[in-house]
């Protein structure tokens, strides 16, 4: 298929699930235009081997064929975002909601820990409504089960053997419910659990939680936007929430087990870096290397968000590229493609070091992506390539496309690093090479223009000194992620191997911290902007993808 056919469909299909994320037609509705679609393609047909056909002429040969391509690839977006929402178990628990009920089920993510509480995501296994009685209260002891106060008062956690004591004593109480209790009904569905950071849950963990069951709701940011918390959730196969809920360890080593020795590494990284660098650089550091922005706290985000910096703590393929273009440098005496596998073995290790988790898997291929655009100068190839990983990305989970932020700065960031970075570096000849500044300069004002319609759209606010406080700042992200990866890395063999290169990461994020200290206290660093509607923000979107369609250089095909 011509690279203008293949983007183009990709991107109707993609346009597709987003329309029926937000307005969602039925069935029929994607049946009908996929069978348009496939009959006019039919009635056409000739056009596709060069004879001319009764219906259209040459000169509407082009928009004819774009328009078949839009109304089969349009409607099969359309149509699996609709059964994506058929197959989800939304309602399983509706009876239940605003009522005291008690559900095992498994820890299915890493624990999410804020400043004031940790966030679970609890996957449900069974269920039994709750009773009040005396004999539940029995079963639990101060070790095994706690109360929202008694657990603000633990001083560690449910230790192995209470876990098995907790499993013998669920299955006991399971064959007197069986024969006296309520019905017992087994299910499947998610819920996200509120709880004190004490005691501790790992992914993996089989626990008992008891408490009110609620459904989570759509709230109003401090710039007025309606931040859509439902969906938000859903696309995570999260329907419900509760808060503060009694909990009790049942057992153990539930979980995949390559997740969760990949998430036990991570921890262990991040254990190891806390040790030779304080706060709040090291929360920085989670930040750039692993997208994990709620460990900056309310404020420091909020600053971040005012001088437009916000995107450089949700991790993207720009980010982990960084490590592999270090990687392709030193390794730039070696042929060509043995130096491509440097970088791409760089990035795969990168992955698995700090969790491999879904964003990060994500924002990897993107990384292998940026760093053979690079490498090959042949930009069409590659962007191709990025569009097939995000309609797989896609395919897999439809709700992403308009429900996760990551997912969209981090496509819409790399697109622009390898659509847009070729084509303005002429403009920039004016600053040296050295030191990567003008590659630097050049990055930054990509990046910038590609992810501002999207941030103008989720938080309504317009940094006016974005572009200059990002190219003080970026061109330090890079030093700092190496070095920061390197201070963890080289931990693992001795603590004081990693010193140098922690006295530098140090030195780099004090200073980037000191940068948004600075301009956040600005009057008016940023602006309010109150109505930036959805239809505005794919307005832009369409244009540039018209506009860079209409650039490339790839050959008519009625020449």
């Amino acid at each position: 298929m011509n690279f203008p056919y293949f983007s183009f469909s990709v991107f109707s299909f993609i346009l597709g699930v987003a329309f029926c994320s937000l307005w969602n037609l039925g069935f029929s509705f994607s049946i009908f235009l996929i069978l348009l679609g496939s009959v006019l393609f039919l009635i056409n047909k000739r056009d596709f081997s060069g004879g001319k056909s009764r219906y259209l002429s040459c000169s509407t040969r082009g928009l004819g064929l774009y328009l078949i391509f839009f109304l089969l690839f349009f409607g099969l977006g359309f149509l699996r975002c609709a059964v994506s929402e058929k197959i989800l178990n939304k309602n399983v628990l509706q009876d239940y909601v605003e009522k005291d009920v008690s559900l095992i089920g498994v820890i299915v993510d890493e624990p999410d820990q804020r400043e004031n509480n940790t966030k679970l995501v609890f996957e449900v296994t069974d269920f039994v409504e709750q009773n009040s009685s005396e004999e539940d209260e029995q079963d639990c002891n101060s070790l095994d089960c706690f109360t929202s106060s008694q657990r603000q008062r633990a001083e560690f956690p449910v230790t192995e053997s209470e876990a098995l004591s907790g499993r013998q004593v669920r299955k006991e109480k399971s064959a007197t419910e069986r024969r006296d209790g309520p019905e017992k009904i087994s299910l499947k569905t998610r819920i996200l659990l509120t709880v004190p950071h004490y005691p501790e849950y790992v992914y993996g963990d089989e626990i008992e939680v008891t408490g009110l069951l609620g459904i989570p709701k759509n709230f109003k940011t401090e710039n007025g936007r309606t931040f859509d918390y439902v969906n938000y959730l859903a696309k995570d196969k999260i329907f419900y929430v509760m808060y503060s809920p009694q909990t009790k360890l049942l057992s153990k080593k539930n979980g995949n087990i390559i997740k969760e020795k990949l998430f036990q590494l991570k921890n262990s990284f991040l254990s190891k870096v806390q040790k030779t660098i304080p706060e709040p650089q090291v929360s920085l550091l989670g930040g750039l290397l692993l997208g994990a922005k709620q460990s900056l706290g309310a404020k420091l985000q909020e600053d971040f968000r005012k001088v437009g910096l916000i995107h450089i703590v949700v991790l993207s393929g720009y980010n982990v590229s960084i490590i592999a273009d270090f990687m392709l440098a030193i390794f730039s005496f070696l042929p060509r493609m043995i130096a491509l596998s440097f970088g791409a073995l760089s990035i795969i290790a990168f992955a698995v070091m700090v969790g491999g988790s879904a964003t990060i898997v994500r924002a990897s291929i993107m990384a292998l992506l940026v760093v053979l655009a690079r490498a090959t100068g042949r930009t069409s190839e590659v962007t191709r390539a990025l569009f097939l990983a995000g309609f797989v990305m896609v395919l897999h989970n439809p709700q992403i496309v308009v429900f996760d932020p990551s997912f969209q700065l981090s496509f819409m960031a790399t697109l622009g690093l390898i659509v847009l970075s070729p084509r303005i570096n002429e403009s920039f000849k004016f600053i040296p090479e050295k030191y990567h500044l003008r590659e630097s300069v050049v990055a930054t004002i990509s990046t910038q223009i590609f992810v501002l319609p999207l941030l103008l759209f989720m938080m309504g606010e317009l940094s006016l000194i974005a572009v200059f406080v990002n190219l003080l700042v970026l061109m330090s992200v890079p030093f700092a992620m190496l070095f920061g990866f390197f201070t963890g890395l080289f931990s693992y063999i001795w603590i004081g191997l990693s010193l140098p290169f922690a006295y530098v990461t140090h030195f780099l994020l004090s200073y980037e911290l000191k940068v948004v200290e600075i301009f956040a206290q600005i009057p008016f660093a940023s602006i309010k902007v109150p109505y930036f509607p959805l239809w505005l923000m794919l307005g832009i979107y369409i244009l540039f993808f018209i506009f860079w369609i209409a650039s490339s250089q790839v050959p008519r095909e009625d020449e």
